[in-house]
């Protein structure tokens, strides 16, 4: 599976991408480091981030 980045993200390479199968993020600048999240946590986040 791959990483996926937010459709809003811009060309300054300022994001964060998610990867369904890992239930990770990373930064797009660090790809090699990942937070291990739960499934609900970015539920979480987006449904408050879309307030």
């Amino acid at each position: 599976m791959e990483w996926r980045k937010s459709s809003r993200s811009g060309s300054t390479g300022d994001c964060v991408e998610l990867r369904q199968d890992l239930a990770a993020v990373r930064d797009s600048k660090r790809p090699g480091v990942t937070l291990p999240v739960t499934r609900s946590a970015v539920r979480e986040l987006i449904t408050r981030l879309a307030r």
